[in-house]
């Protein structure tokens, strides 16, 4: 792939220049990522207000995972088209303007939609952010500017929760969408003074055919990810039209896109870079191991150990600041170490949190709880710095801009996979499990009249019976929730022969600057 010269000079900021944009952009980058998880505990008291049902409320958070996957690989596009100061700033101002009706919602058609508007405006803000922090640092400081990039990005879902629970306790679930008036206000306006103006593109036209396929492709298979599971998947005709209609789509965007004398949305020349398609790939099964858990442990603390919401929070924090700890190590030796020896580091830590939380049961304490979590919180901020540089690594600078919003929508999907396979494995191996303990709970065992005894019941009384079906509730949940971190575990271990299969110069500096034109 050929090379090109950076569009400025990083090395010609000041400190204080560096510093300003760095704030600014993460600002933006961490409210936006805030917002795919932070409604996401208000949800029973949005629906209480808006009178929606549990099934429909949660196209609050549909909607925004949508919209934002649709938009998010035209960040090339409109970067070219319009500068990436310029649509930067846009996405900040219409991301505020959006949240603040999302907050003023006062019936579910209106949320819904205002959350597609906040979905469109958010899709830019992680990858310009990539971008503009690969620009802002000189080639020797990449990884210091991965690390703080990467803190925003993975830090921001999984603390979600924990500050979504607090403002809905505290204030109203209104304000989980007013906190992004005055951050977002404070990004606009710094970006607008310090983020340097960039040369457009011009000549960059719209490839309307192949966006529209790549929306409806998109766009299907997210709709299958967040509602298959509620709708029971293929027995749903529903689903079964969004999969066929993705399916075809993806398979005509790939045939334009290779059609002659054509300029597709984005190029698929990219993935001819291995680190780049590899790096993706790590990246599928890192969004399917760490959202699968952040979608889990919740339900088991509260539903099965009646956690409030608050300590919940509290509780699976620690996974956030073990990740941003991690994060800040490896941006100060990823220029001295081998890329890949970092990554296996994070997947080996991974895996013994993620074996940790197989060993979770209805008896265990709090610490019993936590450290998994830290074990592999600390073990995705190993992965991801590295990870994400070593995917632009040999990229050339002419796909920067389109690669960084393809590497965030596959980022996107692969949180959207994860969710979806955790719930239905948990709903599913739940009644499975129940059928199979339930075997064994009957009136003619005398390990069931030996259980009730000290309680003086009786297995044929209501008592009795409620007290059995409770506890085999509990176990079967359980099982499945163990189930569900074997498969996190799974997806970790699956990890390994991609991250060996990566290039690296071992501490070198790469053979390209990560910069768009």
């Amino acid at each position: 792939m050929s090379q090109s010269k950076p569009l400025f000079d990083a090395t010609k900021l000041t400190s204080f220049e560096r510093v300003m944009i760095t704030f600014a952009v993460m600002t933006a980058t961490v409210m936006q990522v805030l917002d795919t998880t932070i409604a996401s505990v208000a949800l029973p008291y949005m629906a209480g207000d808006l009178g929606a049902s549990p099934d429909q409320i949660s196209w609050v958070l549909t909607s925004y995972l949508v919209a934002s996957a649709i938009v998010m690989p035209l960040t090339g596009y409109f970067t070219d088209k319009f500068g990436q100061r310029e649509y930067l700033m846009f996405s900040i101002g219409l991301f505020v303007v959006a949240s603040a009706l999302c907050g003023l919602s006062a019936n579910l058609p209106q949320i819904v939609s205002f959350r597609l508007l906040q979905g469109v405006a958010g899709a830019a803000l992680v990858p310009l952010s990539q971008a503009i922090m690969v620009q802002v640092f000189p080639p020797d400081q990449r990884g210091k500017a991965m690390a703080i990039w990467g803190i925003g990005v993975m830090v921001g879902p999984i603390l979600g929760p924990t500050i979504g629970g607090w403002i809905t306790e505290a204030i109203n679930w209104r304000w989980t969408f007013y906190v992004n008036l005055p951050v977002g206000l404070l990004s606009f306006f710094i970006v607008g003074r310090f983020v340097p103006r960039l040369p457009r593109k011009h000549g960059r036209t719209m490839d309307w055919w192949g966006f529209t396929l790549l929306g409806l492709a998109i766009g299907g298979l997210q709709y299958v990810l967040d509602r298959g599971n509620q709708d029971n998947w293929f027995s749903s005709s529903t689903i079964v039209t969004a999969a066929v209609v993705s399916v075809i789509a993806f398979i005509f965007f790939v045939w334009l896109s290779f059609v002659p004398d054509r300029k597709p949305v984005f190029s698929l020349e990219i993935f001819k870079d291995r680190n780049f398609t590899l790096a993706n790939g790590v990246m599928l099964l890192m969004g399917l191991g760490m959202f699968g858990a952040i979608f889990v442990q919740p339900l088991m603390l509260e539903q099965e150990m009646n956690y409030p919401v608050l300590t919940t929070g509290m509780v699976l924090a620690p996974r956030g600041i073990a990740s941003m700890i991690a994060m800040m190590i490896v941006g100060r030796i990823i220029g001295k170490v081998d890329i890949r020896a970092i990554i296996l580091m994070g997947i080996v830590l991974s895996l013994v949190g993620s074996w940790g939380m197989t060993q979770y049961n209805l008896e265990i304490n709090t610490w019993q709880i936590v450290w998994p979590l830290l074990f592999q919180g600390a073990g995705i901020g190993m992965i991801f710095v590295p990870l994400s540089t070593a995917a632009f690594s040999t990229l050339s600078p002419q796909f920067a801009a389109e690669a960084a919003g393809i590497y965030s929508l596959v980022r996107t999907v692969g949180s959207s996979i994860g969710i979806s396979l955790v719930a239905t494995l948990v709903s599913r191996h739940a009644q499975v499990a129940w059928n199979q303990l339930g075997g064994g709970v009957t009136i003619e065992n005398p390990l069931t009249w030996q259980y009730l005894a000290p309680l003086h019941l009786q297995p044929d009384s209501p008592q009795g019976a409620a007290i059995l079906g409770n506890v085999l509730r509990e176990q079967a949940n359980m099982l499945s929730y163990h189930d569900a971190f074997v498969m996190i575990l799974a997806s970790f271990l699956l990890m390994i022969p991609v991250a060996f299969a990566l290039k690296t110069k071992n501490g070198k500096k790469s053979k390209t600057e990560i910069v768009p034109e």
